[in-house]
């Protein structure tokens, strides 16, 4: 994949499309090729054997630079949710996970430089990912098979957030960093980061902070709960502080992280807490006078989350470190996360989360042409909820696994392999219900071939196993913020996976592109199966079925001259049962629905930016007791120029998303009517590197 490039779009007539086309077909071919920028692909971290993005078997998305400062929001969720067969969960403006190729939860790992992220946000959409986009250098996607060095579970794939919070190398004039402040007009916000790395000799001192404050934000015309949704403000502060020694081999260094966050619950109420199920019903009794909430706030007040993470991260490299292998490479990490949900001034519900994550790799050096890594993982989460909606009982999960990745070149072809084995145990706080084990092997097979030069076809076949989280097995009570009462089940077995994905490459020229196609058939699938519905509060019980997930992603692009490039892309995802499910209805519930758009980008001087349009097709295929959801557009412009001041590298960026005021509605959203999308929204900021 060729990293993207960026420019504005002047405003000047004829209109910059009609000009960009004259120019376009007014310029030779060849000078189109010869003006066409071929970047070096990106190596992608998280792949176990460092590859270029381009020698991925499977669609890998890689957002750095001036590109992630362009899309970078509040969330993980929304910073990536524009990309190609990548959405978001959106539980308002606090909290949103990525959902890949329709998956979402446990299925989609979430990794800092590696390491897993230990928070609470695979239990439910309304937690927040303890992860600061604005400190994020570079943001890897893996999707599918790709990720299975991380974790059999990882069917989705994994989404890998790099940062300096541990410094590789000192820098050689002593120092460097950077400093950025923006704010927006949709929710008023205003946020400031930094980060600096020092040192001397073989020690290199990092600190990196951000803080965050914005208020309700606003949606799009028309919606008839207001202006802005209520409740949708989000005030957070991270900062982190870290240090290494590096040599000339490699390194090894420690970070500490803290991250304090307060946000609103957006739609969370007690109109149904006296929901309570009668075997397969809801039954829901009506209060009697004076028994209202003992925590019901007054009018118009929502709920919120306080949060607080504390990590510690250990990272290290060492090269050529026994004989027979040329890289050690370790990733551990030590969190304590804790979020308090408070109604008025009481806490309704904490929620506690003390995990580790370490993991091992060695590469061996070439074997009768193989070269691979062996590695092994251990993973440790202590998980609590004491309140009113604990509806979790408390689990102490235990899982390690050991995974080896091997690849072979042979000319114009690059075979890949992988092989990963996992135990799991679940140990349940609770008289009546019983501890669960389980273990699982997860194998792939893929292969690149360069057919030609600048193209690339590549294909994984992989048959992986999930196994059950603490919160399928276990759920039992009323969870407000989904407006659902979760019903676990003891009786889950493991998923088994079957993965086939797809992707031809055009990597460098004028015209580039990456189109993907992917089936994966997984047997007893894994889901919330909605037995009963009263007035929109959901009765779910964890189930299991065969299930099918069948999809098609891509972008493609042209250099229309030295200035102007086109690009469409889009992305499709059909997620059904194998039966009929609850009511004879086979379609599985928040999938999201097809996208189609395009951009325009241009580079001119030290200016560059994207116009971007795409369509949101109505989402109709539904599962039971779900409701549809309409279609939107979504019209998007970004500028951003690049100067010096003073001798600083600087850069000044603005861009205005949705830009008509449209009223959308995200269907992978749980609350999707209480908190649309975001309105117009302009955001300016100005970054400084020195």
């Amino acid at each position: 994949m060729t990293a993207p490039q960026h420019a504005p779009c002047p405003l000047h007539r004829p209109p910059p499309l009609m000009l960009a086309l004259m120019l376009a077909f007014a310029a030779p071919a060849t000078a189109l090729a010869q003006q066409a920028p071929t970047l070096p692909a990106v190596t992608v971290s998280a792949s176990a054997l460092a590859l270029g993005s381009d020698d991925m078997s499977t669609p890998v998305t890689v957002l750095d630079g001036d590109e992630l400062v362009r899309v970078r929001e509040a969330t993980l969720g929304e910073t990536l949710a524009g990309q190609p067969g990548i959405h978001s969960s959106h539980f308002g403006a606090g909290a949103s996970r990525p959902i890949i190729r329709g998956m979402d939860g446990p299925r989609v790992k979430v990794l800092s430089d590696g390491a897993e992220v230990q928070d609470a946000s695979t239990i439910s959409p309304d937690h927040a990912v303890a992860v600061e986009p604005m400190l994020a250098e570079q943001v890897e996607v893996l999707r599918g098979p790709s990720a299975l060095a991380y974790g059999g579970g990882a069917v989705g794939g994994v989404v890998n957030v790099i940062d300096n919070k541990i410094p590789t190398r000192v820098p050689a004039k002593g120092w460097e960093g950077s400093a950025e402040v923006r704010a927006n007009s949709g929710a008023r916000e205003k946020a400031g980061a930094f980060e600096m790395t020092g040192g001397a000799g073989n020690v290199a001192f990092h600190a990196e902070g951000v803080r965050r404050d914005a208020k309700q934000y606003k949606v799009g015309s028309g919606w008839q709960g207001g202006s802005t949704v209520a409740g949708s403000y989000n005030d957070t502060d991270t900062g982190s502080v870290g240090a290494a020694w590096v040599g000339a081999r490699g390194f090894l260094g420690l970070a500490f992280t803290s991250q304090r966050a307060e946000y609103g619950l957006p739609g969370h109420n007690h109109e149904f807490e006296s929901c309570h199920p009668h075997g397969t019903q809801l039954h829901c009794g009506e209060h009697k006078a004076g028994e209202e909430h003992e925590h019901e706030q007054e009018a118009g007040a929502v709920p919120y989350v306080k949060l607080k993470s504390e990590r510690w991260d250990v990272r290290g490299e060492l090269r050529d470190p026994l004989p027979g292998f040329t890289r050690l490479r370790l990733r551990a990490a030590v969190t304590d996360y804790r979020h308090d949900e408070i109604e008025g001034t009481q806490i309704a519900t904490t929620f506690r989360n003390k995990g580790h994550d370490a993991r091992l790799e060695m590469e061996h050096v070439p074997l009768a042409g193989w070269r691979g890594v062996v590695g092994l993982q251990t993973t440790r989460r202590d998980f609590s909820a004491l309140g009113e909606e604990a509806y979790v009982a408390p689990t102490l999960t235990r899982k390690h696994a050991a995974f080896l990745v091997e690849e072979y070149t042979l000319a114009q072809w690059r075979f890949e392999a992988a092989l990963r084995h996992e135990w799991q145990d679940i140990d349940v706080d609770s008289a009546t219900l019983k501890n669960h084990s389980a273990k699982g092997i997860s194998v792939s097979l893929g292969a690149v071939w360069k057919f030609a030069p600048q193209f690339s076809l590549g294909s994984t076949v992989s048959r992986t196993h999930r196994l059950p989280s603490a919160e399928e097995l276990y759920a039992n009570g009323v969870h407000m913020a989904t407006a659902t009462y979760e019903l676990g089940n003891q009786n889950l077995g493991k998923e088994t996976s079957n993965n086939i994905d797809v992707t031809v490459r055009k990597y460098a020229g004028a015209t580039t592109f990456s189109l993907g196609a992917y089936r994966n058939q997984i047997d007893n699938y894994i889901f919330g199966s909605t037995l009963d519905s009263h007035e929109g509060f959901q009765l779910i019980e964890y189930a299991q079925r065969d299930a099918t997930f069948t999809g098609v992603e891509g972008q493609i692009r042209q250099q229309l001259n030295p200035i102007f490039g086109a690009s469409v892309f889009g992305d499709y995802v059909r997620a059904r049962l194998a039966d009929g499910g609850a009511g004879n209805n086979n379609n599985l519930p928040r999938i999201p629905a097809r996208r189609l758009g395009m951009k325009l980008d241009a580079n001119w001087q030290n200016w560059n930016g994207v116009a971007e349009f795409y369509r949101v097709g109505k989402q109709d295929k539904v599962a039971a007791f779900e409701t549809s959801t309409p279609g939107y557009n979504m019209l998007n412009l970004s500028a951003s120029y690049n100067t010096r001041l003073a001798g600083t590298p600087t850069q000044f960026y603005l861009k205005a998303n949705n830009l008509t005021n449209e009223l959308a509605y995200s269907h992978t959203s749980f609350i999707k009517n209480a908190a649309p999308l975001t309105g117009r929204n302009l955001t300016a900021g100005v970054r400084l590197t020195f």
